[in-house]
């Protein structure tokens, strides 16, 4: 038949990131693309004995439907984390169970994002973001990321006028693609303005309890609680595959998401919830993530220290926690061309340019050292610094 589409998908792009990694499964592809866990990491024992408990428990529902709220006592237990890691005053009524945080952004543009509505968002961002808002076709603005946060410059004159976003989206710890993080300073003053401006904004904190350096900074959410949506997520600390995150929403937002879950899911998938609860019960969250933790320091030093030997006066982030740093290259070399060259050489990253909703930035490139040891990365950057060389 004639294919026919609804409009608001005009100008959706496929993930580019995704793109790359069908290239990058080739076993002779040293990748530093996907933005994965180390699956040495996945508690596969631990979670074999949660899953075996939660079906022997015949009592507990975990094969009925659920509610689209979420399994109350896996909330409970995110409200508490909340508490004694920051602080903050969270009641579990206002945490609601998404499949992953990418779920999130997608209620979030059902509920709040009109075509042509104004949304701000980081320079460079996260593509995943950019994807999931793209199909409520919104304005985007974008605002400089500086090593410490936004460019409150640039975010004061989008702010300026009667007809300012009332959206932003941001992740202020070690942000993908950038590795950057909000310093205490950008965000308390990111804090008065979405307050003094009515903007609500969307905190992405996936990686959070990933610092390896540094101190452990508060939430947005905790300084300005009632015009943030903070997202977050077990992907990156527990699995991947279980899809499991989580929203924290003000009052007079929660019961508008709620609706807009129960029209897209009836609800995240309830045995999951029950296994990675009986896990979280059994086992200590914080040793599992401080073992993370431990290696992928190890692992961004190597690659800081793999650049500068083989890529001498280049320029790129350090990050304190996560799973990325970004390049900024000379700016006559196009990273899309870097890229090609380096596939033939069988190393992958990403290039930046997805990342910008203003794509005449073409020099930038995003590496992930989560999935490789140092030996790995030592080869990749070798191969990587050979192609670099040449172009220049």
């Amino acid at each position: 038949m004639q294919p026919f589409f609804a409009k608001r998908f005009a100008k959706v792009e496929p993930s580019f990131i995704r793109e790359i990694l069908k290239v990058a499964v080739n076993p002779e592809v040293i990748s530093f693309a996907g933005g994965l866990p180390n699956p040495a990491f996945f508690p596969n024992e631990a979670l074999e004995v949660a899953t075996a408990k939660v079906l022997q428990d015949k009592s507990n529902g975990a094969l009925q439907y659920a509610a689209t709220e979420g399994f109350g006592p896996l909330r409970e237990y995110i409200a508490e984390r909340y508490r004694t890691q920051h602080g903050m005053t969270v009641n579990p009524d206002n945490i609601l169970i998404t499949n992953g945080s990418q779920q999130a952004l997608d209620l979030i543009g059902k509920v709040l994002v009109d075509e042509g509505a104004k949304l701000i968002i980081e320079e460079p961002g996260y593509l995943g973001a950019i994807q999931a808002l793209s199909v409520y076709q919104p304005e985007f603005q974008g605002v400089s990321l500086n090593d410490d946060g936004p460019d409150l410059n640039e975010l004061d004159a989008l702010l300026a006028g009667p007809h300012h976003a009332r959206l932003m989206y941001g992740v202020t710890n070690f942000q993908n693609p950038s590795g950057l993080s909000y310093s205490l300073e950008k965000r308390r003053a990111v804090a008065e303005r979405l307050v003094q401006h009515n903007v609500l904004m969307v905190e992405d904190n996936p990686y959070g309890e990933l610092r390896f350096e540094g101190e452990h900074l508060p939430p947005i959410a905790k300084l300005a609680p009632e015009n943030v949506v903070l997202l977050g997520s077990f992907s990156k600390v527990v699995v991947p595959s279980f899809r499991l995150g989580w929203m924290l929403v003000p009052d007079w937002l929660r019961q508008k998401i709620t609706i807009a879950k129960q029209a897209s899911d009836l609800h995240t998938n309830g045995f999951a919830q029950q296994v990675l609860y009986s896990y979280l019960q059994d086992n200590c969250l914080d040793a599992h993530i401080d073992r993370i933790r431990t290696v992928y320091g190890q692992q961004k030093n190597a690659m800081e220290q793999a650049l500068l030997r083989h890529c001498p006066g280049l320029d790129f982030t350090r990050p304190e926690g996560g799973m990325f740093l970004w390049l900024r290259l000379p700016e006559h070399i196009s990273a899309m061309e870097l890229f090609n060259l380096s596939i033939k050489q069988n190393v992958a990253f990403v290039p930046g340019q997805p990342f910008y909703v203003r794509p005449d930035i073409l020099n930038t490139a995003r590496f992930s050292y989560s999935g490789s040891d140092a030996a790995t990365i030592e080869e990749g950057i070798s191969r990587f610094g050979k192609v670099i060389r040449e172009m220049m």
